[in-house]
């Protein structure tokens, strides 16, 4: 069985890093604290519970921190990311793992909704959820149910589909459209969670409504479909049906106003252009997705070569 390594970004989090890291060696081989430029005892602490320690000269958000716990990892050992603040229980470890371990996922979500609605989740959460999960969802094209969980396992040797693109905590949606584009099984288990202990230093609100930007902002280059073309054509067809009752209008021997009329037209033709532009931007990133799945075979069947020559080279 491969060695599981769990990576705990944190960020001023003195008061709860120390038992969730003395937690989390219990279920894992390794456990790495990425400090994020912390202006506490963040990773003093986290030392002194015995954790491996990886230090941001500056804070630089989620994403820089993960992107930092990956890049120090050699591909051979599960990965399991937890948050810091005390919500996760690293007890739940072993339920993440064991689709990886057998081999039925290479990615698995902790849901705290697999099962349904949370009694204890805050509405006003739930609600904000339910958009950000929409909107990963579109923008992914998985049907995952908690698309900000940060309890997440990772197989070995997977990390190669993350790009860390985003900084902050939209990295948890930007982690699941880039493994979806790369063809990772993704399974989701369920996790528990507490909100008594909630250290978060930014609005739930303004968090959410940042994610969202940067989830829409994405689905620019993913789903240009959903994002240009669904919204043009709802734009045209206002537009048409405006028209056509101006058209009525004029035949019953109304008047016409500037003002409706040009409105009509603007809706008819920036949703036109904005239809069409989403079909060419689809059209594009399709061919690009074609290009890069060759690329990627021809470099598997340019190293199965080079290892097949070097075997015959010892074999002679």
């Amino acid at each position: 069985m491969p060695p599981i390594t769990a990576l705990l970004p944190a960020y001023n989090e003195e008061i709860s890093i120390g038992s969730v890291v003395l937690r989390t060696k219990q279920y894992a081989d390794r456990v790495i604290v990425i400090d994020d430029g912390s202006s506490d005892r963040t990773a003093e602490v986290a030392s002194l519970a015995g954790a491996e320690v990886l230090r941001h000269d500056v804070n630089r958000g989620k994403g820089a921190a993960l992107k930092t716990g990956f890049g120090s990892l050699n591909g051979s050992a599960v990965i399991i990311t937890i948050d810091t603040d005390g919500q996760h229980d690293p007890a739940d470890i072993p339920r993440l793992a064991e689709p990886i371990l057998k081999g039925e996922a290479d990615m698995v979500n902790g849901s705290r909704y697999l099962n349904g609605n949370k009694k204890d989740t805050p509405l006003y959460r739930r609600l904000g959820q339910r958009v950000l999960d929409a909107a990963t969802n579109m923008d992914s094209g998985l049907a995952v149910t908690d698309s900000q969980s940060g309890f997440r396992a990772f197989a070995p040797g997977s990390k190669g589909a993350f790009h860390f693109k985003q900084n902050g905590l939209a990295i948890e949606s930007e982690m699941l459209a880039d493994a979806a584009a790369a063809g990772l099984r993704i399974q989701e288990v369920e996790i528990g969670v507490r909100y008594d202990v909630d250290g978060s230093s930014e609005h739930p609100v303004a968090h959410g409504v940042r994610v969202l930007v940067r989830v829409l902002h994405d689905m620019e280059l993913r789903r240009p479909l959903y994002y240009f073309t669904v919204p043009g054509m709802f734009m045209a067809g206002i537009g048409i049906l405006m028209g056509l009752d101006f058209l009525q209008t004029f035949y019953r021997g109304g008047s016409l106003y500037y003002g409706p009329v040009l409105f009509m037209m603007l809706l008819t033709l920036v949703g036109s252009f904005m239809a069409l532009t989403g079909v060419i931007l689809h059209s594009i990133s399709r061919i690009m997705g074609e290009c890069k799945s060759e690329l990627v075979m021809m470099g598997r069947a340019s190293r199965e070569t080079s290892f097949c020559e070097g075997k015959r080279a010892r074999d002679n």
